[in-house]
C-alpha cells in the first residue's frame, strides 16, 4: 500500500519511513501541510499517518477539509501523549485511529494492518480475476489454488491493478504505485513487472489496452 507520512520530526519521520518500506509499504514522507495538500492531490494513498502540530498549520485541519469533501481515504493521527483533547477531537473529526508518541514501530505496523481490515469490512478484500484470487488486506495472492510469492514493487503494481479490476489503468497511473520506495524509476519499469506478473500469475490475467494502459481481466 501507499502511505503518506506527515510528520515534521526529523528522526522519527525517517525511522517510520524506512520501518514502513521494510513491511513492503511505498511511503512518501513530507513535513508540511503544503506538501501534503500537493501530494495527496498528486496521489491516491491508501492510508495517511498525520501528525498534529506542523510548521505550516494543524493537521487536524487537513484532516476536516479531507473528510468536508468526502476524502474516504484512511487517516492515523500521531499525537503526543499527553494531548488528550487532540486525539478526541481526531476522532470526532473522521479520524480511524490515533497511535500516542512515542510509539513502537512494529505497533504502529499493526495499527494500519487493523485499519486496513475495518475499511475491508465495508468493501470485500478478496478480488477475483479469472483464476487469480487477490487478499487486499492481508496481501497475499493465490493462482489456479497456489499462493503466489510476489516482492514488494510486483504487489504495488497488482494492488493498484486489482483496485479497479475490468478498468485500464495509464502507464502513468501504474508507475505511480512504484515511485515511492525510494530509488528513480525507469522508463520501462511498468512494462518490466506487468512481465514479471504475468510470468507468476498467467499470461492472460493482466491485458494489455494498446496505446491506453492495462487492466486486469474480470
Amino acid at each position: 500500500m501507499r502511505i503518506l507520512l506527515i510528520e515534521d520530526e526529523p528522526v522519527l519521520g525517517e525511522a517510520v519511513a524506512t520501518h514502513l518500506k521494510r513491511s513492503n509499504h511505498a511511503v512518501d514522507w513530507v513535513q508540511r501541510l503544503d506538501d501534503a495538500e500537493a501530494a495527496l492531490r498528486a496521489v491516491d494513498y491508501g492510508l495517511i499517518l498525520l501528525d498534529l502540530h506542523l510548521p505550516d498549520g494543524r493537521g487536524i485541519d487537513l484532516l476536516r477539509k479531507l473528510r468536508r469533501e468526502e476524502d474516504k481515504r484512511s487517516v492515523i493521527i500521531l499525537t503526543a501523549r499527553d494531548q488528550i483533547r487532540d486525539r478526541i477531537d481526531g476522532l470526532n473529526s473522521g479520524a480511524d485511529d490515533y497511535i500516542v508518541k512515542p510509539f513502537d514501530l512494529d505497533e504502529l505496523v499493526a495499527r494500519i494492518l487493523a485499519v486496513q481490515r475495518r475499511s475491508a469490512a465495508k468493501a470485500s478484500s478478496m478480488v477475483r480475476a479469472g483464476s487469480l484470487f487477490i487478499d487486499q488486506v492481508e496481501r497475499k495472492a493465490w493462482y489456479e489454488g497456489r499462493e503466489v510469492q510476489l516482492t514488494a514493487r510486483e504487489w504495488a503494481l497488482l494492488e493498484c491493478l486489482a483496485q479497479r479490476v475490468g478498468a485500464t489503468l495509464s502507464k502513468a497511473q501504474l508507475e505511480e504505485a512504484l515511485y515511492a520506495f525510494g530509488s528513480e524509476i525507469e522508463s520501462n519499469a511498468v512494462e518490466v513487472y506487468v512481465s514479471r506478473l504475468r510470468k507468476k500469475l498467467g499470461a492472460n490475467v493482466i491485458r494489455t489496452v494498446r496505446g491506453l494502459g492495462y487492466r486486469l481481466e474480470p
